[in-house]
């Protein structure tokens, strides 16, 4: 038998901040819990089955951190409590809610969103080496940032160095226009952005002068020992081999090393080994490394790219695309 419950909420900002744009959030939670929830006014109206109604009823409460405060419900926020609540987690889904990993100069809060998430950032604070592996739009390289500047800021680190590897994909760099620095600054685009939301644009170059932070193309990092630094390898599915051991091994003392990538999109010749997916089968039992892995439901980026991930990685198990031709970038 249909029933129905109301919850009331605490104002106009938190109404709008659960229902989402044009409702889609309560859509949402109707789709996961199969109950039909309508908005009127600060009431939520919701009608279903017992067991359904309270499910539904849970998951708004477990929402509350956001929506009380009219920070926006995200798609990625309703799945992760979702999880927690089928998975009886939801002690730990308040930890994650609770730590603010840092602020933007905005003055947003920036958190783990989803469990995998957050175990990514445990590992990153209590290992030396970290590996993330997970497909494109799961913050792995955002979040490494994210730890990386706080360090810096709090004085744990001398340095943070910011690398990845300089990997033609389809194009050449010697018809890209400019001396080498300007051909190598496109691949680095996306931990310059990373830097951008923390500290201030006019502080940066001061901070890259002086040697506080450092964005490199990984051939820079041959020959060299670096201690008390903060690094984050990005891209390394685009290492070969030799140059994941060759950075592996420039870790100096009281450093830390988060290498970060996707071994489904590699712009390495088709015959050559990822030095990423090398590293994992040698090392992962190795004392002292973490090997963390997000999935398509870690994707914080718009809802179609967790579905298109998704696709993709349904395919691939079925029919892996072999052909040489077939590669592609995980940049942003």
């Amino acid at each position: 038998m249909t029933q129905m419950l109301t919850v009331e909420l605490p104002s106009p900002e938190s109404a709008i901040a659960l229902a989402g744009p044009q409702e889609a959030n309560l859509k949402q939670l109707s789709k996961h819990t199969g109950t039909s929830i309508v908005l009127r006014g600060q009431q939520v109206l919701i009608s279903g089955s017992d067991a359904q109604m309270r499910r539904c009823k849970d998951l708004i409460d477990l929402l509350q951190p956001y929506w009380e405060t009219g920070s926006p419900v995200t798609s990625v926020d309703i799945q992760t409590v979702s999880h927690a609540w089928d998975t009886q987690r939801q002690v730990e889904l308040q930890a994650l809610q609770s730590d603010v990993l840092a602020r933007t100069r905005r003055g947003e809060a920036v958190r783990a969103k989803t469990l995998r998430q957050r175990h990514y950032i445990q590992a990153i604070r209590s290992h030396d080496l970290t590996f993330c592996i997970g497909p494109a739009g799961t913050g792995k390289t955002y979040l490494a940032a994210v730890v990386a500047v706080q360090a810096l800021l709090n004085n744990e680190y001398e340095r943070l160095i910011l690398t990845r590897p300089a990997v033609e994909a389809g194009e050449r760099l010697g018809f890209l226009p400019g001396d080498l620095q300007q051909k190598i600054n496109p691949y680095l685009r996306p931990l310059y952005d990373a830097l951008y939301e923390f500290l201030d644009a006019e502080k940066i170059p001061s901070l890259m002068e002086r040697g506080v932070i450092e964005v490199a193309p990984l051939a820079y990092m041959r020959g060299r020992t670096l201690n008390k630094a903060f690094v984050i390898l990005d891209e390394a599915q685009n290492t070969t081999p030799a140059q994941m051991k060759m950075v592996l091994t420039r870790l100096g003392f009281q450093s830390r090393m988060v290498v970060t990538g996707d071994v489904t999109q590699t712009d390495l010749p088709h015959y050559q080994q990822s030095g990423l997916a090398v590293a994992e089968k040698i090392l992962h039992r190795v004392e002292g490394i973490a090997f963390c892995h997000l999935t398509a439901s870690d994707v914080v980026r718009h809802p179609l790219v967790q579905r298109i991930v998704a696709a993709y990685e349904r395919q691939e198990q079925s029919t892996p695309l072999r052909s040489p031709d077939l590669r592609s970038s995980d940049r942003p």
